[in-house]
């Protein structure tokens, strides 16, 4: 069998072969059978023997513990699973719902449908209560207003920052449960 030439240390990843810097491994060979404790050294001329390299799948064990893998075939394979688990995994979006403190009925339950449907899609959603002119001088309202959205979504939502003046906008944040 002949040898591969010499690479560079991995700077990701496990370490392999001459890497492997302690004296003693806990050896498991490709078929996944454990070989016990054995020096590094004869472990990896076992490994090249059958045509693998000597892998360290979990180096904070006492003594690491090594596998029989193909290096390339491995770091391939992880790095398969890293790509599917990036394409899979979804970001939180801040979704903004701008009223005001005089709303009707029919436009806050129009606004509280977007406000369901964005929690139930998983997304953050920022409301914003602005205030025009002597609006400003009932704040109040403006509370009991972002208070009742509160209570209309405590089932699937939870109040993540609280009503706060932001000059002449009040405003709240909430997150799906």
């Amino acid at each position: 069998m002949m040898r591969r030439p010499m690479a560079p240390p991995p700077k990701s990843g496990p370490r392999y072969n001459e890497f492997i810097t302690v004296p003693k491994v806990r050896v498991i060979d490709d078929e996944g059978e454990n070989l016990g404790v054995m020096l590094t050294q004869e472990a990896m001329e076992r490994a090249y023997e059958i045509g693998l390299d000597l892998v360290e799948v979990s180096p904070t064990a006492d003594p690491p513990v090594c596998k029989f893998l193909d290096i390339g075939k491995f770091k391939y394979e992880a790095q398969k699973k890293a790509n599917i688990a990036r394409k899979t995994q979804r970001t939180q979006e801040l979704k903004e719902i701008k009223m005001r403190p005089n709303i009707d009925d029919h436009d806050y339950d129009t606004k509280m449908k977007k406000v369901h449907d964005f929690i139930g899609d998983g997304d953050k959603v920022k409301i914003t209560l602005r205030f025009r002119g002597r609006e400003l001088s009932h704040q109040q309202l403006g509370m009991q207003l972002l208070q009742r959205v509160a209570e209309n979504v405590a089932e699937i939502a939870k109040v993540e920052a609280y009503p706060r003046m932001e000059g002449r906008q009040m405003l709240m944040v909430l997150a799906p449960k």
